[in-house]
């Protein structure tokens, strides 16, 4: 090993520090990291939604399926290769460690070149597959011919996103990402509102946005005490085909949420019209910041326990578990509670005088969807404890019913058989179902089980 590698785990402040106090120094700089990611696309439905019109904001929406699916497959190398690299960090192999973030960082490029060239090539028929009316298609390609590249720069960024982190440098990684935000409202108000430039002017707007994050990201290869090197050079490539299997449920969480988008968006054009897809595609919007607060306590899970379990400090992932319990019921009291009381404000948000079809629509649809977050903190954090820990199969099993299975055969039944009920209550229903298995999959697998068999 030379000296950089030959690092003691015990210098790790993960291994050895407060468990508060990790929680919050894991948990700040991915709630920022993770509100800047999504605020991309929340900044750009608040504009469009009031300088473009509801049409607009569907046409986007009818997008959101492809792009979640290529993404999911990015997000399922980044969070599969940093768990592995996590553990291994946690060991103390850091060239290892730096094995697995160059191969993922690779394959995620070269996929994202693939992706982009194909759907460029293949337009027309990747709006019909979305199933867009000829009347959105015209919008649609306005938006997607822009923005689809930067898919691949993107990529690079959420896998720098997740590696950097699990190296130790979680604030940076935050910071790179708010800049990149600010850029974006920044960007939005000037094509939208100043220059009238309509859905390209979005699309510019955060395709733009994306300089900040990757000349950060670009500036962590300077850095001196950094663990992680990368290399072209690489052998033994099918370790990232385990990597990734261990990051499935990310994946399945991403492709899952797209068909069940796709379906959503089918049955509310089939029942109530362009207006459906605009009102749910508000409430997705609010109901994104709260889930991002979710997703952040997960990857302060995901970081801690990973590198914990690699130093079988069981006791550590214990008491960090409690911290999580914790933190979820508050987001959960939060998130319902503004949900609640302030629906009309924030629907108002996004949508100009003249839709008022659309606001009454999606204040419906918020009376019917806020139990959403009674148990979600708790499932997506369980899931991401059990793939820290490395068993895939349980967090997959989590991922697929929560995102797929509930949802699809519960929206089936009620739209079929009990039309007189919203189909949109499959939603609430079924992640009252996955908590019920997330928590037996649970205490199947406390931490000294998994750890010392």
């Amino acid at each position: 090993m030379t000296a950089e590698q030959s690092i003691e785990p015990s210098e790790n402040k993960v291994l050895t520090g407060s468990i508060v106090g990790n929680f919050f120094a894991l948990f700040i700089p991915s709630i920022v990291g993770l509100l800047a990611f999504s605020s991309a696309t929340l900044i750009d439905g608040i504009f469009i939604g009031n300088y473009v019109g509801a049409e607009a904001l569907a046409a986007v929406n009818l997008l959101i399926p492809l792009l979640t699916i290529l993404f999911g497959i990015g997000y399922m190398l980044a969070v599969g290769g940093s768990v592995r690299g996590g553990k291994y960090i946690g060991q103390g192999h850091f060239d290892r460690a730096s094995s697995v973030f160059s191969k993922v960082l690779i394959i995620c490029l070269g996929f994202g070149i693939l992706v982009v060239s194909l759907g460029l090539i293949f337009e027309e028929g990747v709006y019909q597959v979305l199933g867009a009316t000829k009347e959105l298609m015209p919008l649609m390609s306005e938006y997607f011919l822009i923005r689809f590249p930067f898919m691949i720069p993107e990529m690079f960024i959420i896998v720098m996103y997740y590696f950097v982190r699990i190296d130790g440098f979680a604030n940076f990684s935050a910071i790179g990402i708010l800049l990149s935000s600010i850029l974006n409202v920044i960007l939005d108000y000037i094509f939208l509102v100043q220059f009238n430039w309509g859905l390209s002017g979005a699309a510019w707007a955060t395709g733009l946005a994306q300089v900040v994050p990757i000349l950060f990201f670009l500036s962590y290869f300077g850095f001196k005490d950094r663990k992680l090197r990368f290399s072209w050079k690489q052998k033994h490539w099918f370790e990232i085909l385990h990597a990734s299997f261990n990051g499935l449920s990310e994946f399945i969480n991403e492709v899952s949420a797209s068909i069940v988008a796709f379906i959503l968006n089918w049955l509310l054009i089939t029942s109530v019209g362009t207006n459906g897809v605009a009102a749910i595609t508000i409430i997705n919007y609010l109901l994104l910041v709260g889930l991002m607060v979710v997703y952040s306590i997960s990857e302060a899970c995901q970081v801690f326990v990973s590198q914990n379990f690699g130093a079988k400090n069981e006791h550590r992932i214990k008491h960090f578990f409690v911290v999580i319990a914790i933190a979820c019921a508050i987001t959960s009291f939060i998130a319902i509670s503004l949900l609640l009381g302030f629906t009309e404000g924030m629907v108002d948000m996004f949508l100009d005088d003249e839709s008022d079809d659309a606001a009454r629509l999606a204040m419906e649809y918020v009376n019917i969807l806020w139990p959403l977050f009674l148990v979600n903190g708790f499932t997506i954090c369980i899931s991401a404890y059990l793939t820290a820990l490395h068993k895939a199969r349980e967090s997959a099993s989590i991922a697929l019913a929560r995102s797929l299975v509930f949802p699809c055969v519960l929206m089936f039944v009620l739209y079929t058989f009990i039309p007189s009920i919203s189909f949109l209550w499959a939603l609430p229903i079924a992640e009252g179902l996955t908590f019920i298995l997330a928590i037996t999959l649970f205490l199947r697998n406390p931490p000294h089980k998994v750890i010392y068999g």
